[in-house]
């Protein structure tokens, strides 16, 4: 028998981590306007600034661990029970102990960092651990065991020992080549398990699915369907093998979609390159690696193990004392007298929701949470210059800890960059007035903030976009594999009236797996400050008008009902019975008397479909409501819970709510769901066209009038003349 490749999954699915992991720390590749020591430098778009992880040091009370700091982690936990010192413990997540929100809102650059800690969660013998490391006392302050149901984030190295448990079964290889797959082919995949009674009670278990790359790089479009191994993580060993016998491989041929090694002829006329020009460089401005100035808005930003990245403290300056010039980034170089304002206090994706809709016993436990089973850093691999970022884009790297506790990089994880592609900041031309030559336009320049994950088959791409008028857009775009279904069927002829209940034949022998989406973004809103913010839904209620009192019929009139409690803030939304949601501050009027407040403004949007009974559901529900409103508790961070991988639910945003605390003049969280249902379709093969979905943070009463009425349009003589070169 040949002897399986036992590092397919590391090559193929997570192996860029195993690369880092062998290095303390790694250079980051960064262009733009940079400043540690308060001097502005200007990087051109091929110039690179090496970054050494060994020396950095925090300068934020929210800035992540250093290498330094994860390394004397690491040394405090060697001489703590149990099990670090001799390798029985392993660490699955490391991320930096947040201070108390109120001292961080108090700190000013200048003063001393409140006590660094770390929360390292781990597994030892079995049991989850969650463990508060204080690094200026050199001391485990804290390890709670167990504190609900379910197990800590999955490490890269569960994902390799799963695959090597299941290739060591002699019964579980002979069902490959008793399919014609040879064993230097095959892709073993760990898929997540969920949580469905017995079979996962008491026992920490992967299921792993296989795939042949013969031919293909594309593996995920050749599943080797009916077939999969249970392998107990805890005694390393598979308890079982399910063999539902011989389903046809689909073909190699049609799923490759490297541009190097493709020969399909693409029928449309060629885009020519496009970049846009900045020849004064970018605009915007990151102190000591993490804190974002830019035009009105300063915002401090951080890649995160498991939410990918945190924006945090994000301020907007009131323009009504402002003194903006004719620059065309609008707030270049502008007077900085107006009052920064707080908005949002921290912001990031809590969990991800995938449930796949095949009840059958190869695919019902199919529904991840991405962000608490694997996360959203590790499985952020480098942004591809000029293609995931434009030129001038300035780069961040994350860093995280292994499961031995050594720190590891990921190299450009998160980058900022100014947008601008013609659209219109405001607009009027008047045409009313013949006489008036009235035209007035002006730019829409925004600054967004992009991580990008490849969580296995899918990669989501998460955009934070900044704007002068003080909106906030968040963007997640998904794109990737689907994960598909093998089939004997070619062609939907052949299926008769035994058309696949899972989802529709999109190539031959692949059934393309109905399955949804769901985002959920924790949302700490601190308009004007922490303490004072309430919920208002404000309703737009149709009135029939008297007879006889006016030739309309009908009319709305809106109300404004404040929400007192959490139950108050669950909210499904419906288009037949619509409201506006505002955050506001009832303590900060405007001129008017109007509370200052921030609006949460939907887009298109999908509801889990699932009973509440469904396990999944049970587990993802978070996806209930699609904006919840609760009080704020440092604690309650997670949509899906501190220990998600096979949790039963008893710990997540529903079962908050419940609680049904007072969130009127309070300190508040928003919790908004974005989601869409995916029936799959032949152009999802072999890889998926981008898909996006987004929701808007905009201003209600927050500025006395438009704070960008005042800036300056663009003239010629503002831009670069770009000529062709004389030909000789």
């Amino acid at each position: 028998m040949a002897e399986p490749s036992l590092a397919r999954l590391s090559a193929l699915f997570f192996g860029f981590l195993l690369l880092l992991a062998t290095y303390s720390w790694v250079p980051g590749l960064h262009s733009g306007y940079l400043s540690g020591t308060g001097v502005r430098k200007t990087l051109g778009p091929d110039l690179k600034l090496r970054v050494d992880h060994s020396s950095a040091k925090p300068h934020h009370p929210l800035d992540p661990l250093t290498v330094q700091e994860i390394e004397r982690v690491r040394a405090i936990l060697l001489d703590h029970e149990p099990g670090f010192g001799s390798g029985s413990a392993t660490i699955h997540s490391m991320a930096l102990d947040e201070p108390d929100k109120k001292r961080v809102v108090k700190w000013k650059k200048g003063n001393r960092l409140p006590s660094r800690r770390a929360e390292v969660l781990a597994l030892s013998s079995g049991q989850s651990h969650v463990i508060i490391v204080d690094l200026d006392s050199g001391r485990v302050v804290s390890d709670v065991v167990n504190p609900t149901s379910g197990y800590p984030i999955l490490t890269m190295d569960d994902l390799i020992v799963a695959s090597q448990v299941a290739l060591k079964s002699i019964e579980f290889n002979r069902s490959v080549e008793a399919r014609g797959v040879k064993l230097s082919d095959l892709v073993a995949l760990p898929t997540f398990t969920g949580w469905f009674g017995p079979e996962e009670e008491g026992r920490r278990i992967l299921k792993v699915q296989c795939f042949t790359s013969q031919d293909t790089p594309n593996y995920f479009m050749r599943p080797i369907e009916g077939l999969y191994a249970t392998v107990d993580m805890d005694k390393l060993e598979v308890i079982k093998i399910v063999d539902k016998g011989m389903v046809p491989i689909p073909k190699a041929a049609g799923t490759e979609y490297r541009y190097n090694v493709q020969n399909k002829p693409v029928h449309m006329d060629r885009i020519n390159p496009i970049s846009i020009e900045q020849p004064e460089g970018p605009s915007f401005l990151v102190e000591d690696g993490h804190l974002v100035k830019w035009a009105n808005w300063v915002f401090h930003v951080k890649a995160d193990h498991r939410a990918g990245m945190i924006i945090s403290q994000a301020t907007v300056r009131d323009s009504e004392t402002e003194k903006p010039n004719s620059q065309i980034l609008m707030f270049t170089n502008v007077e900085r007298t107006g009052e920064p304002r707080s908005v949002m206090y921290k912001g990031f994706p809590s969990e991800l929701f995938v449930p796949y809709m095949d009840p059958g016993e190869l695919w019902y436990y199919k529904s991840y949470l991405d962000a608490g089973e694997i996360g959203l850093g590790p499985a952020a691999m480098p942004l591809v210059p000029l293609n995931a970022c434009p030129r001038n884009a300035y780069y961040i790297d994350g860093v995280f800890a292994s499961p031995d506790g050594k720190a590891i990089v990921q190299p450009n994880m998160i980058c900022l960059f100014e947008r601008y592609a013609g659209d219109v900041s405001w607009r009027h031309s008047e045409i009313l007035i013949p006489s008036a030559d009235i035209r007035e336009s002006r730019p829409k320049v925004t600054l967004v903030a992009r991580m990008a994950t490849s969580v296995g088959n899918y990669d989501y791409t998460f955009d934070w976009e900044f704007q002068t008028d003080g909106l906030i857009r968040v963007t997640v775009a998904a794109s990737g594999m689907l994960m598909v279904k093998g089939t004997p069927y070619e062609n939907v002829d052949d299926l008769g009236d035994k058309q696949d209940e899972s989802g529709p034949l999109i190539s031959e022998n692949v059934i393309g797996v109905v399955h949804d989406h769901f985002i959920t973004f924790h949302l700490d809103m601190d308009i004007d400050g922490p303490m004072n913010n309430s919920f208002d839904k404000v309703h737009p209620e149709k009135q029939r008008v008297p007879t006889g009192k006016s030739p309309r019929k009908s009319y709305l009139k809106v109300k404004k009902y404040v929400a007192k409690t959490e139950k108050d803030a669950q909210i499904k939304l419906s288009l037949y019975d619509p409201y506006e949601f505002h955050v506001v501050n009832p303590n900060r009027k405007s001129r008017l008397g109007n509370p200052a407040g921030y609006r949460i403004i939907p887009g298109g949007n999908a509801v889990s479909l699932l009973d509440h009974d469904d396990p999944p559901q049970i587990r993802g529900a978070f996806s209930n409501n699609q904006i919840w409103v609760t009080r704020y508790n440092r604690s309650e961070q997670f949509a899906g819970g501190v220990l998600v991988y096979q949790s039963h639910g008893d710990d997540t945003l529903q079962v908050w709510s419940d609680r049904d605390r007072s969130i009127e003049n309070n300190d508040i969280v928003l919790w908004y769901t974005l989601g869409f249902h995916h029936i799959p379709c032949q152009e999802d093969y072999p890889v998926m066209p981008t898909v996006a979905a987004s929701f808007e943070l905009k201003p209600a009463n927050f500025f006395e009038s438009n704070p960008v009425i005042g800036v300056a349009p663009i003239f010629e003589k503002d831009l670069p003349v770009c000529r062709p070169f004389a030909s000789s």
